[in-house]
């Protein structure tokens, strides 16, 4: 075996090989996941451990100036957090189809990278990590590809193939090969077909909520091109990262003062809490000027306390953490109920109360910009939704239960079918791939 799949998330990502490639345990190789493990379809295919036993890696890369090193994955965005000097790319996909593809950037140190060098080395990364898992030199690769990297622009999207392909061929790739994501993802379901189904695939990530309306069936599985099985495909730009601003500001950021008023009976600035709400402004908070200033604000609170609390986080450096809460609160009631956020890193015994009401209300108009967009795929391709088989869910963001379930009613006469939610696009593709290559 030869090959491989990378499923180049703009989140995450993820890489497949053959089942039987992986070396044997004790012989040096990372040990593969355990069964069930993003294995479906038989276990013909396994992901390749990429960060510890983490078969998924953040696509992140951290170029650290002063140590002349490169991180990936969490390894890169913890640097990022510490302060290290040094640039980090993340989201590198959305470069594709951009006049930024050959475009340099900056990595501190007074070096400088070519936008698709980034893409590239991150590449290099994941072909390194799967050919230790396989014990072999890997040539051959699925790539995973969006049913479009660029709206309404076929030229700009035949180039983002074409960037992605040159930069998987630059780390040692001899043979290329593109597979369509929402194709990829159904490919588990598909494998359990007898009959043709028309399936909407819903993939809700970190960044973006896509929707593909696909036919699959045992016939349809035979062919190697899929491009005529996509009938329509529509998407936005709301998804994971916004679910967790909304959260952060509706809850773990409450009792810094989001939302409160001062002796004038005005709401206090709002500023601040929206940059402490979105992960890559976080930083820009940390600065003496912007510190100084916000200090400067403890007038314009009723309530010292939240401001004494909010200038804690700011001089401690505690935003990350905040958000990484916040997250974790909202994964914490997705499937219902409530949970009690402890808040003691910023003031011992602080906690408060958040359910599954307190993220409705947090997230609606979010849910409500996703459910219309998938509705809007099936308008696009004349498709009544009544006529859909099938709602197949993949992606991170689909373990929000009252998310999943607006969906589903829009499609009254549809089966729901769950895939893996960070691993399904990357076993199809794996799928694909021994069918492409063979094994």
């Amino acid at each position: 075996m030869t090959h491989c799949a990378i499923d180049f998330g703009t989140s995450n990502s993820a890489v497949a090989l053959p089942a039987r490639a992986f070396r044997p345990v004790g012989s040096g190789a990372a040990t593969p996941p355990a069964d069930g493990a993003g294995v479906p379809a038989g276990g013909v295919v396994r992901l390749v451990p990429l960060e510890g036993q983490a078969v998924t890696l953040p696509t992140a890369v951290f170029f650290d100036a002063d140590n002349n090193r490169i991180d990936y994955g969490r390894a890169a965005v913890a640097s990022y957090i510490d302060g290290i000097d040094g640039r980090l790319m993340r989201s590198m996909k959305s470069i594709l189809g951009s006049d930024l593809i050959e475009r340099t950037t900056d990595i501190g140190g007074g070096r400088g990278i070519p936008y698709i060098g980034v893409i590239a080395t991150f590449l290099r990364h994941l072909k390194a990590k799967a050919e230790a898992a396989a014990g072999k030199p890997l040539t051959q690769v699925v790539l995973g590809r969006p049913a479009f990297f660029v709206d309404d622009d076929p030229e700009r999207d035949i180039a983002a193939q074409t960037a992605l392909a040159a930069a998987a061929r630059s780390v040692g790739f001899k043979e290329v090969a593109f597979q369509f994501e929402p194709i990829a993802a159904a490919f588990d379901h598909e494998s359990r077909l007898d009959h043709e189904q028309l399936v909407l695939v819903a993939d809700i990530g970190g960044g973006t909520s896509d929707f593909s309306l696909v036919r699959v069936g045992p016939e349809r599985a035979k062919r190697l091109d899929r491009r005529d099985d996509i009938l329509g495909h529509h998407g936005v730009h709301v998804a994971g990262t916004d679910f967790d601003r909304r959260v952060a500001l509706a809850s773990v950021l409450r009792p810094l003062g989001h939302g409160s008023v001062g002796p004038d009976g005005k709401p206090v600035p709002s500023g601040v809490y929206f940059d402490l709400a979105t992960w890559h402004l976080i930083n820009t908070l940390y600065t003496p000027r912007r510190i100084a200033d916000l200090a400067g604000t403890k007038h314009l609170y009723a309530d010292r306390a939240q401001h004494a609390r909010l200038m804690r986080v700011l001089e401690d450096q505690l935003g990350h953490g905040l958000l990484g809460i916040a997250e974790d609160t909202k994964i914490a009631v997705a499937a219902g109920g409530s949970t009690r956020v402890d808040l003691s890193l910023i003031e011992r015994e602080l906690a408060l109360d958040f359910d599954e009401a307190g993220l409705v209300q947090a997230v609606d108009d979010e849910i409500a910009r996703i459910v219309g967009a998938a509705t809007e795929t099936a308008r696009l391709a004349g498709v009544g939704t009544d006529e859909i088989d099938a709602v197949y869910f993949t992606g991170g963001s689909t373990g929000l239960r009252l998310l999943t379930e607006r969906i589903r009613a829009g499609f009254p006469k549809a089966q729901a079918v769950t895939g893996d939610r960070f691993a399904s696009v990357a076993v199809g593709l794996g799928i694909h791939a021994g069918r492409l290559f063979g094994g």
